[in-house]
């Protein structure tokens, strides 16, 4: 009976810890809402070198039109932003999700996500972000922000989002 009691403790500790661990993968915002800093890092949003700044002032997303990979000039507003903080906040590097709303294939979306956020790395050197601070990845489909079967809903889950770190590449 001790040996269980044991075994369902530390059961139940293991399973604590996990719950906790997808907070700090994800960031205050869940998946693809940037902040991979996880909840405690993300800073003040009044701080202009904090992640909480950065995602709310800055803006830490873009979006897509339908099968396309090319940026709006709303979006080159924002990336031009995005590329001002990171060059004067030295201490972070970015992953760049490239994301896909449901229609279309899993790899054809994965193609497209992929070729989204190489957009966004793609304008950010061009606006002088050093290329080793910056990496990209693609979701496709796997991870929409909102999930209905309308254009209000696909057109937010066709984004780049634009995730600070601490310390990626040197």
């Amino acid at each position: 009976m001790i040996h269980l009691r044991k075994a369902l403790l530390l059961t139940a500790i293991v399973a604590l810890g996990a719950c906790s661990t997808n907070a700090g993968r994800f960031g205050a915002g869940g998946p693809g809402a940037g902040g991979s800093l996880g909840a405690g890092g993300l800073g003040s949003i009044s701080d202009p070198t904090s992640v909480a700044y950065f995602q709310a002032t800055v803006g830490d997303r873009v979006l897509f039109e339908v099968d396309q990979a090319t940026l709006t000039s709303t979006a080159q507003a924002t990336l031009s932003e995005q590329a001002l903080f990171l060059m004067s906040n030295g201490e972070y590097t970015a992953i760049i999700e490239g994301h896909a709303d449901e229609r279309g294939t899993r790899e054809y979306n994965l193609a497209l996500g992929a070729r989204r956020a190489s957009a966004v790395q793609d304008y950010l050197v061009s606006q002088g972000v050093a290329p080793n601070r910056l990496r990209t990845v693609t979701y496709g489909k796997e991870r929409p922000l909102e999930v209905c079967s309308d254009e209000a809903c696909y057109s937010q889950n066709r984004r780049g989002v634009t995730v600070l770190t601490a310390g990626l590449g040197s």
